[in-house]
């Protein structure tokens, strides 16, 4: 629809997920470059969007130093795993392609911070094997509801990424970033930064200046593209096509129980 869409002159805002693979991506990607005076722009991860300028701005200054490994989870469920629940469009290869559950948009965010991946290695649970659809036909569940993914990122920093829809009662959706010289904490579901820097006892919470909590304008933002105000900075074709270039490359990594390289956009 997205490739029909911008071939017949019409500018483009497309949900996240981009696209069921990096295949269709690249195609979205190629023919947004064939019509460059049309906006095409994804709606972006929105869980950090008030953090995202501060954190971003706080690693280019140096405050953690050299980043040296990286902790997200994004795996807060407030109930035990449903055996008897139908099969979800997320759960369903056919309709969700190689996605699985928040991976894309939290990795997404990471690149805003960090760069993208350049290794994974991953694997992955299956809580319950079959699902019913929607005619009442058992079908295989293809989609982990649990993964971990151990990833090398840009200086060799070394990222363990967790999400998670069996994690019951557990711990809060958060990031650490550790560095050489500092520490940063983000707490997602409160939208609150803390850290320690070289010589601290403690995390301390980073006060985010109210100016600088630039929250959700998706809609604002496109429509300001269209009419040529600004250009579109969340989220781009060329960034949605490498966070699906993680996706598959996580797939295959499940799929071959090995590590494998991150196709570079």
């Amino acid at each position: 629809m997205t490739v029909a869409a911008l071939a017949a002159g019409k500018h483009v805002l497309c949900e996240a997920r981009m696209a069921m693979n990096a295949a269709e991506g690249r195609r979205m990607l190629e023919a947004s470059r064939k019509a460059p005076h049309l906006v095409a722009q994804l709606v972006p991860s929105p869980p950090t969007l008030e953090v995202d300028s501060t954190l971003t701005a706080l690693l280019a200054d140096g405050y953690v130093g050299d980043v040296l490994a990286v902790e997200l989870q994004a795996t807060r469920q407030p109930s035990f795993v449903d055996r008897e629940a139908p099969l979800h469009w997320r759960q369903d290869v056919a309709l969700s392609g190689h996605n699985i559950l928040t991976m894309g948009i939290w990795y997404e965010a990471m690149i805003r911070w960090l760069g993208p991946a350049r290794r994974v290695s991953a694997v992955g649970k299956v809580a319950v094997p079959r699902r019913r659809d929607e005619s009442g036909a058992l079908r295989e569940v293809r989609v982990p509801d649990h993964v971990d993914v151990l990833a090398t990122l840009a200086g060799d920093a070394v990222a363990h990424l967790r999400f998670s829809a069996v994690t019951a009662l557990g711990p809060a959706n958060e990031v650490w970033i550790f560095g050489s010289d500092g520490t940063l904490r983000l707490e997602a579901d409160a939208k609150r930064l803390s850290g320690a820097r070289r010589g601290d006892k403690e995390l301390r919470e980073i006060p985010i200046p109210a100016e600088r909590r630039i929250g959700w304008r998706v809609e604002e933002e496109f429509v300001n593209a269209v009419r040529g105000r600004e250009k579109v900075a969340l989220t781009t074709f060329d960034d949605g096509v490498r966070y699906m270039e993680f996706t598959d490359a996580v797939a295959q990594s499940l799929a071959q129980g090995r590590s494998v390289d991150v196709a570079v956009l």
